[in-house]
């Protein structure tokens, strides 16, 4: 199913690659490496967006879609994988990532409610923000290489599996004689 839907978006950027929003990547956006289901290339992709999403600031996509231009890794599972923060758990995410921020820093976590004016940016994020950048990069880091390695390591157990199975059917077959 989702080679399917990742061959179709290929084929739908490659159709349209002389648009003029597409037109600024030229040809590198129809590299068949950015489109490419290999293990190298899925596992990277979903680690970059994984580590991408942790940034604070509102521009996953265009920064996974420059990533993964520059590394040729898979586009679409690069973007899958930075909605790991999402608004749904973003709080809880960033605020893990502001705890790990300021046990790093061995700063002491500063009690503070959360409310959406300039007037709290300007004051009440004043002494939050060393721990809570450093907490994101480095939750980012290891969200991106954890998520990376644990894809990897299912990748290769289902690919053993497969084989395994393969081979038990195979050994098992008795042909009508």
């Amino acid at each position: 199913m989702p080679r399917r839907i990742i061959k179709r978006i290929a084929r739908l950027i490659h159709a349209r690659r002389h648009k003029w929003y597409l037109r600024v990547f030229g040809e590198r956006l129809t590299d068949s490496h950015l489109w490419s289901m290999n293990r190298h290339s899925i596992t990277m992709a979903f680690g970059v967006g994984l580590a991408v999403s942790f940034i604070p600031l509102p521009m996953h996509l265009p920064l996974v879609v420059l990533v993964a231009l520059w590394r040729r890794l898979n586009i679409a599972i690069a973007v899958v994988g930075t909605y790991f923060v999402n608004p749904f758990t973003m709080v809880p995410i960033y605020y893990g990532a502001y705890r790990v921020g300021a046990w790093l820093l061995r700063y002491r976590p500063r009690r503070f409610e959360f409310h959406l004016t300039w007037n709290w940016l300007e004051h009440g994020l004043g002494p939050a923000w060393k721990p809570f950048l450093l907490g994101c990069l480095v939750c980012g880091i290891a969200a991106g290489v954890i998520g990376r390695y644990v894809l990897e390591y299912a990748w290769r157990a289902a690919a053993i599996r497969r084989y395994r199975t393969r081979h038990l059917r195979r050994r098992d077959y008795k042909p009508d004689a």
